[in-house]
């Protein structure tokens, strides 16, 4: 498997140092990768350990690329695959772009300032692209994208699904992240069929515009 190059960054980028605790545990900084043209950004919490064993779905801290990983970059590359979007219409982003640990060698949840460290390359990005739509995926992604507009986010799920409109960002139509969708699913009231239908008709219906647009 192949991927598309990661987006040109500063070069004072590639070895970011805003937090400590990121720059011991990260192998490589997992950036944005995709197209440039893309009509979605989705955007993860942040890279996994990974696996640099594997022959490919090695996970960003080893690829340097976001959602990569066998597990959540496999199935969320699926699931958009099975939508009808092409990797031309894609650019894969994490809010926070290093490997955060739990000192076990596995992941942990990222901080509030690990998040804010992170937010300005997450918001240059999206501004790079100028996408339709970005699609957090999960509840510390969208709760990155909210501050950054002056938001806060009261219950993840009470907004699954509901595009949010914004002034400073495109609209938002928030996931569930694929690690914990099984899990969370039944809660919204869908079989895995009906909320794959649900996510293609509510960016569907997001790229129609507002009906007072249309």
């Amino acid at each position: 498997m192949t991927y598309p190059s990661p987006a040109n960054r500063n070069p004072l980028d590639e070895d970011c140092t805003r937090c400590p605790d990121l720059v011991e545990s990260r192998t490589c900084i997992s950036w944005g990768v995709g197209s440039l043209e893309a009509t979605l950004v989705i955007v993860g919490e942040a890279p996994g350990s990974g696996n640099p064993d594997l022959d490919r779905w090695k996970g960003g801290n080893h690829t340097g690329m976001a959602y990569t990983a066998r597990h959540s970059g496999r199935l969320i590359r699926s699931l958009f695959a099975s939508l009808g979007y092409t990797h031309t219409e894609l650019y894969f982003t994490n809010a926070v772009k290093c490997f955060p640990s739990n000192g076990t060698g596995s992941n942990r949840e990222p901080t509030g300032e690990e998040r804010s460290n992170c937010r300005s390359y997450l918001l240059e990005e999206i501004d790079a692209i100028e996408p339709a739509c970005i699609v957090p995926t999960g509840r510390h992604a969208t709760e990155s994208l909210l501050t950054a507009t002056g938001r806060s986010l009261d219950g993840f799920l009470d907004v699954v699904l509901a595009p949010v409109y914004t002034d400073r960002l495109p609209p938002l139509v928030p996931i569930l992240h694929p690690s914990y969708q099984n899990v969370w699913i039944d809660r919204l009231g869908y079989t895995p069929e009906e909320y794959e239908q649900a996510i293609g008709a509510a960016l569907i219906d997001l790229e129609a515009g507002p009906e007072d647009e249309r």
